[in-house]
Formats: structure tokens, sequence, C-alpha cells
């Protein structure tokens, strides 16, 4: 029953017309106010806690909160004794009249919210200290050695505690050291940073979801905002190494990776595409004299290009439009460098006219902000520098490129930043306890909504020789990752092309892997979009009052189906490495091994290089591709893995793949169920320009029985049509093409 709620929320979910419409002005019957303290009740466990000496109230979008308007919850208020008490169905809080709110000496003596959690009470005051707080993410994974960055990590929205802040309080620091701002005027269309109304105030978010963890993440982009979902391709390989290949040697790499059959759909110009340093905006065309062509080359094999940039040190004299750029600034003539100050709407006008047109006019596709130089502005006191790039970047290609979608690959800039996405996670060091760290990290952000953390598969710098197994579990990891992206540093011994490698076979059975398993990843990003939930997500989710599920903190669920458990340790003396999991409670199927197993255990298996643990929900219908080179196609075929141990369901989600108009309800949904022995796949739902209309299914039910007979829509199917393995005790049956508007029943019957 658990199951079939999951699927049908996610199948309601993807109902048409799921665009936000932001307000940052609560609804005033939300609002309650008392002297220089006001509270906002956004949800029955979210309460906005404001106190200001000035009785100056900021009610304008801050960087993490861009919307309050939402449905006014039931709630009651009380005066007494003193005290202004505010009831929810959820979360009581009593606040001594005009007391002062601050956090400076913890106490409950002025402000305290109580609620109930496990049938135990919990009690909420100023300064009390989350220390079961079950982290956020941080800015960059720069020097990543093992789990060293652990210390570095920023609280986020969950804790075992059941509470958590939200502060935007402006003098607080954010991980970076920067402090929150306020949004105000358009300049160009995107909202601009602006001064708070009061510097001093504070401006608390109170969360009290318990460990309904989820909730809390609905719930907190419905005031933050979604998750926007990355275009199609970039879910595919990418090929990056920081290296400075001319034109002749990227078309090498490109006709290499077609010669050897490996799917990509994204190729990276790392920083020396341009001149100079850190920072350039020019072309060198003594290694790419032709970009225009070469770029327009790639888009002919069906990639996407994106460039390097480091900003910081702005624009100097011997660069492309550098005196156009200085006119339009007003700089006089003797001027050397027109320096980077992205928080001035009239240098954000002039430099992204003349250069990043310019570029893009070119045929760059997206930008790599690889910011990581000045933290904080040297213009506005406190201004985050990689927040404001993330968020100019994004919102001018979301402005002045409306038929894609608006996509940068940068640094976490604080809470807020998952409305930009992508990440690039940054400079880790290839050892096994990196790798090992790494599925942790990219779990763990889903609990402050950044579900897009693409890492350096093969980590950025290494010692010695290439490894190849090091590299294949890291390509394993990999797959079960949001951005499945190799890249290292430039020393010229560090190789990231798969096929130069003697295990190049099982490399390249990791980029077919995360191609089938597109549809399936492809159906998460929209659930990400739709409830806040990220692909990659802690087991605590679903499993919120298991210990174990916080203490096996490098497994974790790929989407509502696949629970991966990924191998972080060399090969012992037998080529096999051994690993220790723990599977929630339940029934899982054992890809590796081929059957379904009990949860609610711990056990140690080893792994052969050529297996990656991973498991399948019992009773999932897993959705596959067949074999791609890049996902500009929409395969006429698709693959339904059958799991066997229960009943279940799942939707397909599909759309254009590069448009916004999926947040208009421009797509579809296919739900498919199998009930016993009979899958349905119900009449498609929705409609997109380039849907097909027919298409065909290869349906594979694992580990079963032989059957007595097979049939399609209740037609017996002769041998051929549907086959046994007697090994893998599967059944292949074949849908042929078939209308997407008619409902299919496949059914096994047995003696």
């Amino acid at each position: 029953m658990k199951r079939l709620i999951i699927v049908i929320s996610l199948f309601l979910g993807l109902m048409p017309a799921m665009a936000q419409t932001e307000n940052p002005v609560a609804h005033p019957e939300a609002v309650v106010q008392s002297g220089k303290a006001r509270f906002t009740v956004l949800t029955p466990e979210m309460v906005r806690i404001q106190y200001s000496q000035r009785g100056l109230f900021e009610d304008r979008a801050t960087f993490a909160v861009i919307n309050r308007r939402l449905p006014v919850p039931q709630f009651t208020t009380e005066e007494k004794d003193g005290w202004l008490t505010i009831k929810t169905s959820a979360l009581t809080l009593k606040y001594k009249i005009g007391g002062v709110i601050s956090a400076d000496q913890p106490s409950d003596k002025v402000l305290n919210i109580s609620f109930a959690l496990n049938g135990r009470n919990v009690l909420w005051y100023p300064g009390k200290d989350d220390a079961l707080n079950l982290k956020g993410t941080t800015r960059t994974l720069d020097g990543q050695i093992g789990d060293n960055k652990r210390r570095e990590m920023e609280n986020g929205l969950l804790s075992r505690a059941g509470w958590s802040i939200i502060d935007e309080s402006p003098r607080t620091k954010r991980g970076d050291g920067s402090t929150t701002f306020a949004f105000d005027k358009r300049y160009d269309g995107i909202e601009w940073v602006a001064e708070p109304v009061d510097k001093d105030a504070l401006d608390w978010y109170f969360l009290g979801y318990g460990h309904q963890y989820k909730k809390a993440l609905g719930d907190f982009i419905k005031v933050a905002g979604r998750q926007p979902m990355p275009p199609l391709y970039v879910l595919g390989y990418w090929y990056s190494k920081y290296q400075r290949y001319t034109s002749d040697e990227f078309m090498e790499i490109v006709n290499d990776v077609k010669r050897n059959q490996i799917p990509m759909d994204v190729m990276i110009f790392d920083m020396d595409w341009h001149t100079q340093g850190w920072t350039g905006w020019t072309w060198d065309r003594t290694a790419i004299p032709d970009p225009e062509g070469l770029i327009d080359w790639m888009h002919k094999q069906g990639l996407k290009v994106s460039l390097n940039l480091h900003p910081a040190d702005g624009v100097d004299d011997d660069e492309d439009y550098f005196a156009e750029l200085r006119d339009d600034m007003g700089m006089p003539a003797t001027t050397k460098v027109v320096p980077w100050n992205l928080s001035d709407p009239k240098f954000y006008h002039h430099m992204f006219n003349r250069i990043i047109r310019a570029r893009e006019k070119q045929g760059v596709d997206f930008w790599w902000l690889d910011w990581q130089q000045n933290l904080t502005s040297k213009y506005v006191a406190g201004l985050g520098e990689t927040f404001w790039c993330n968020h100019v970047f994004y919102n001018d290609m979301r402005l002045n490129r409306p038929n894609h979608r608006p996509l940068i690959f940068h640094r976490w800039g604080g809470l807020g930043s998952h409305r930009y996405p992508i990440g690039f996670s940054g400079d880790s060091f290839t050892t096994y306890g990196t790798l090992a760290w790494q599925p942790y990290f990219t779990a763990t952000a889903s609990n402050v909504g950044f579900g897009y953390w693409g890492h350096d598969l093969g980590g950025h710098q290494q010692t010695g020789g290439n490894d190849p197994e090091i590299y294949l579990r890291w390509m394993q990891y990999g797959v079960f990752t949001p951005v499945f992206r190799t890249h290292a540093t430039n020393w010229p011994g560090i190789e990231r092309r798969i096929w130069k490698y003697e295990n190049f076979p099982l490399l390249l059975e990791t980029v077919k892997l995360r191609y089938a398993l597109m549809p399936y990843i492809y159906t998460a990003a929209r659930q990400a979009y739709d409830t806040g939930v990220s692909i990659c997500r802690p087991l605590y989710y679903d499993s919120p009052e298991a210990n174990n599920a916080y203490l096996f903190e490098d497994e974790y669920m790929f989407g509502d189906d696949i629970l991966v458990a990924p191998v972080v340790t060399p090969s012992g003396t037998d080529g096999k490495a051994s690993r220790r999991t723990w599977l929630p409670e339940g029934r899982w199927f054992d890809v590796c091994r081929n059957a379904v197993v009990d949860g609610n255990r711990i056990f140690t298996d080893s792994y052969t290089q050529q297996e990656i643990p991973y498991f399948y929900r019992a009773g999932a219908v897993i959705v596959n591709n067949p074999p791609l080179m890049n996902l500009n196609t929409r395969p006429e075929r698709l693959i339904l893995k059958v799991v066997p141990g229960g009943n279940g369901n799942t939707v397909l989600y599909e759309d254009e793949g590069d448009t916004q108009d999926y947040q208009k309800g421009v797509f579809t949904t296919t739900r498919i169920a199998h009930d016993q022995n009979t899958l349905t796949i119900e009449p498609r739902k929705g409609k997109f320009p380039g849907m097909l209309k027919e298409r065909a299914y290869t349906v594979e039910y694992l580990a079963v029985d032989r059957p007595h007979t097979v049939t399609v829509n209740g037609v017996r199917q002769p041998n051929g049509v549907w086959s046994y393995d007697e090994q893998t005790r599967k059944v292949t049956v074949y849908v042929p093409l078939t209308s997407c508007d008619k409902q299919i029943a496949v059914t096994l019957k047995y003696e």
C-alpha cells in the first residue's frame, strides 16, 4: 500500500500546469504582529519569525526565500498572561509580549515552539544547538581527500531533532562568508540585489516537520522555488579534461569515441580555449583557429559544447571587444582593465551584450562558471560572488535564449542555489577514501534541494600511474549520480579517455548502463522538480526511524526504486572487493545475484570488477532505453524490466528535452503497472511537440519460472514473440509498434 501511495503521488504530481507563481508578500491573514516581532504562519509546520528594533520587516524576496504567498493554514492566536500563543495543527509558538528575540543567550523565556515527535514533546528556543542536523552541502570539494570536507558541510533543512532553522537574517554568515540580500528592481529582466530594510533584523524560518523529511522538502520548494529540470542531454556522458587540446585533438577524441561506439552528449572546452591566464575571453587561435567551425562540427556530431570561465580578473586591454566595453562603461582611453563588477547592472548589460553574447552566437551551448577567486564582492560588502554569478548567468540564459532550458555548471553558493542547476563539485584527489565519501556528499545535498552535483569521475588530481580499477569503480558510481562526467587536471600523465584503458570493455559498460537507465533518470528529474526530493537521496527519507539508515551513509536511493551501494575499496588478492550493506525493510531484488532478498538486514558480499551492487525495489518496473549513441533521438522501443517480489507500478515521464514548456504542462506521462503476472501499459496522457505516435516494448520479467503461455491483450503469443532464458530465468516478450493512445496488457500464464 505504501508503494502504491508513492507512485500515485508521483503520477498526480505530474499533472499539467505545475508552474509556480511567486509572490514574496505573505497573505495578510497569515501574519501576526506583536510590537517589534512578527510571525508568519506559512504551513502548519513552518513559521517565519522576524524581529526588528526599528519595526522594519522585510517583505521582498531574499536569496533563499522567494515566495511566501501560500494558502493560509488554520491556526489560532491568544494573548494571555503576557504571552502571545499561536497554535497550528503541528506547532505551538509562545512569545513573551514585548520581549527581545535574540539567539545570543539560549533561552525559552522570550520565545519557544513546541511540537510532538514520536510521542514525546520537543521544545525549541532561540540559540538551541541543532546538534542532530543532517547537514546539507558545501561550496566545493577542492582539495578533498577522504572525508576531510565533512567539517565544512553547512547545516541543512532536516534534523533528527525534528526541527531546523533557515536563517535569512542579514548579519548571518553563509558557508562562504557571504550574507543574504533582498531582491528588488529588475535590470534587463533580472531581479537585482538590494540592501535589507534592516540589516540588524532577525529573519528565521522555523521548520518543525519532525521526521517527515520529504514533506519538509516539498514545502521548502514552495517558498524557495523549484529545482528546474536540466536539459535531457545534460544527463548523458560528458568528456572533459583540463588540457590544452587543439581543434584536431578535439576532433580526434570525438572520432575515437564514435569508433569505439561510446555514447556521448557533451564536450567540455576547459580554460585553455582562451588566451591569457585564469581569466580570458578571447579564443586562442593558435590551438583553435576556427572556433565557429569546430563548434559547428561538434554539433553535427550530436554534441553540446560548454566553455570554462574564471571571470574574476575582468577584461584586459588585449581581449576581443575590450575597447567597445571600455567605451560602453564610460572609462578613459588609458584604461587597461575593465574590472569584474557583476553587481553593477550597467557592467552586466554591456559585458554580456558585447562578450558573452558573441561567444553564444558562435555556438556555445552553456557556460562552466568555474568561479574560484574572490568569495565576496569588492563592491557590495557581504555579497557572495558565487551565488550572484550563478543568479545572473542562469537568468541571463533564461531570458535571452528562451527556446532552451537555462543551464550553468557552477559551485554551490548557499541556500537558494538549487534554483540554478547544475553543480560542479571541484578538484578532489584520486583516492579510494575520496570516492567512498562522495556518495554521502551527493545524497546529503538533497537536504538543501541541491540535487545536481557533478563530480570529476576518476578524481581530479592523482599521484602515480593511472589505476584502471579505481577509475572503473568511480565510473560505476558515476552511473548512479546526477551528472556523468569524467575529468582531471592538466597533468599530462592523467588519462581520462576510457578507450585507452586495459579494462575499456568494463568502462564502456558503465556508459551503456547510464544511457539504458535514462528514462528512469529523467522521470526522477521531473519528480525532483515537482516534489523537491532529488534524484540521489539518503536512505533515511524512507526509513526515518531506522538507525542504520543514518549509519550506512555510503548507500543511497537513486530515484524511488533503486538502492545503490557502490564498491569504494580496492579488490583483494582474489580479484573481488568486499562490502557491507544494509537493506531497509521490505523486499529487494539483488541485481548482481539475480534474486529477491529480504530487507531489514545487514550482509557482506564480494564483488568482481564487473559487478555493481545495486538493488531494485521488489515489484518495481524499471524503464530502460535500447542502445543509443546520444540523447538526440527518441527511441521507438523501450525496455521494461519487471522486478519480481511483489506488485508495483511506475510513471514514465517524457517531454521535449530542452525547452521550458515542461513548466506549463507540455509533457506526457504513461502509467505502467503489474499485478500478479499481468503488466499493463496504460494509454499515454498529455502531449508535446515531437512525441511518438507509436511505440514498441521489450518486456523483461526478471528471475521468474517459465510460463505455460504468454498473451498480449488476451491473444496468445507464439514462440519467437516471447522467449525464456533458463540460465537467467528471464522471460522476454516483444510487443510490436502500438499506438501510444491504446492500452497494452502482457500476461504470463502458468499451469
